[in-house]
C-alpha cells in the first residue's frame, strides 16, 4: 500500500508498531507518522507520536504531515490507566493542533483499523480523514454501546439500519463527515488531491448535514452557544 500511495519511493520505518518516516507527495516532502499491526495507543506509543509531530514543526516549518491510521484503541491496561493515558492522548491531540496552527497541512488515513481513542486523538485530529473502503472504523461497538446506554442489541441494530451515528464502517463516518472521502483506484492521485484541497476549518458538521449524516450536530451547537452567550 505504501508503494502505491508513494510512487516516488518512501523512506518509513516501523518499530514496536510504530511508523515514522518521510515520503514525496506530489514533489514535496512529507512526514509520515502512524501505527501498524493493530496496536493499542498506550504511553509509549501516543508520545512517540506526540514527539514526531513536534519534531516536524519544529525542524520542517509547514511540511505536510499524513497519519496513518491503523490501530484498535487506547490501551485497556491498569498501568496505562495509573500513568494518565489520557493526558498522554490529549497531548498528542494538542501536537497536532499546534502543527495545523505553524501552518502543518494535516492528513489521515485509516488503511486498517481505527477503533476508540486511538482513532479520536489521531485521524480525527487531521484537517481531513480518508479511509480504504476494506477499513473497520468505528468509536464503540454495538454490544459494548448496548452495556453502557442500557438499549438491547436488538434495538441498536435495528436503529444502524437507519442512524449512521449507531453504525460503523466508512460508509457510515463518510456519511457523517468523520471521513471525507474512501478511496479507491488511484491511491498516489488521491492523497495529492487530499493535499491541496486541506483545509484548517472543521468543516464536519456542515458536510455531515449535507450527507444526511449528522441532522441535529448543528442545532445542539447554537443551542450550547446561545445558552453561554445569555
Amino acid at each position: 500500500m505504501a508503494d502505491q500511495l508513494f510512487p516516488t519511493g518512501h523512506q518509513i520505518t516501523e518499530s514496536q508498531d510504530f511508523l515514522c518516516g518521510t515520503a514525496q507527495v506530489n514533489g514535496v516532502v512529507t512526514s509520515i507518522i502512524g501505527t501498524t499491526g493493530h496496536t493499542p495507543i498506550g504511553v509509549e506509543i501516543a508520545l512517540k507520536q506526540a514527539q514526531a509531530v513536534l519534531k516536524t514543526i519544529h525542524e520542517f516549518p509547514q511540511r505536510p504531515i499524513l497519519l496513518m491510521v491503523d490501530t484498535q484503541g487506547q490501551r485497556l491496561r491498569h498501568r496505562d490507566e495509573m500513568l494518565g493515558i489520557n493526558s498522554y492522548m490529549a497531548h498528542l491531540g494538542k501536537c497536532l493542533e499546534l502543527a495545523r496552527q505553524s501552518g502543518h497541512k494535516i492528513i489521515a488515513l485509516v488503511y486498517d483499523q481505527a477503533l476508540s481513542g486511538g482513532f479520536i486523538t489521531s485521524g480525527m485530529m487531521a484537517d481531513a480523514c480518508y479511509a480504504l473502503p476494506e477499513a473497520t472504523i468505528r468509536v464503540m461497538g454495538l454490544p459494548a454501546m448496548a452495556r453502557i446506554t442500557k438499549v438491547a442489541d436488538e434495538r441498536l441494530m435495528e436503529l444502524a439500519k437507519d442512524n449512521p451515528v449507531f453504525a460503523p464502517g466508512p460508509r457510515n463516518f463518510e456519511r457523517m463527515g468523520g471521513v471525507q472521502a474512501i478511496w479507491e483506484g488511484n491511491l498516489a492521485a488521491h492523497l495529492e488531491s487530499a493535499f491541496a484541497d486541506a483545509n484548517p476549518i472543521d468543516q464536519r458538521i456542515a458536510t455531515g448535514a449535507t450527507r444526511g449524516g449528522r441532522c441535529m450536530a448543528q442545532r445542539v451547537v447554537d443551542a450550547v452557544l446561545s445558552e453561554t452567550i445569555s
